[in-house]
């Protein structure tokens, strides 16, 4: 099965690694340079998940993340927040946003795919 991933990042080296480490697996792979675009192809072409940056210019993860928990059609999709800070999610915000998980970077890229499989579920 094909999945489609969803990252929301202003880094375009984040998203270049991303691509790079799950294309691979038989993903395919979309990005968005920022939290409104990131919305704006969510609702266009609604991913299987999302790997979404906490820390960006125009509107932060947090935002991105309440706003396609507003939607209908993007409501239900797994996200995956991308921090370089280790601390500062509370249990409480994580489950109001209802996020997967969370990865931090730096990240090993050999292992992301495996991350991202294990914090979805997904065992294909």
């Amino acid at each position: 099965m094909i999945r489609l991933i969803l990252v929301i990042d202003d880094d375009q080296g984040i998203r270049d690694i991303i691509r790079f480490a799950l294309e691979p697996v038989g993903w395919q792979v979309k990005t968005a340079p920022s939290g409104h675009e990131g919305l704006i192809q969510a609702q266009a072409q609604p991913p299987d998940a999302i790997l979404l940056d906490v820390t960006m210019p125009d509107l932060d993860g947090y935002t991105v993340a309440h706003r396609l928990r507003s939607q209908a059609t993007t409501q239900n999709i797994p996200i995956i927040l991308l921090t370089a800070r280790v601390q500062g999610h509370t249990p409480q915000q994580l489950a109001e946003l209802k996020v997967a998980g969370v990865i931090t970077k730096p990240f090993r890229v050999r292992e992301l795919a495996d991350k991202v499989k294990k914090l979805l579920q997904w065992t294909d």
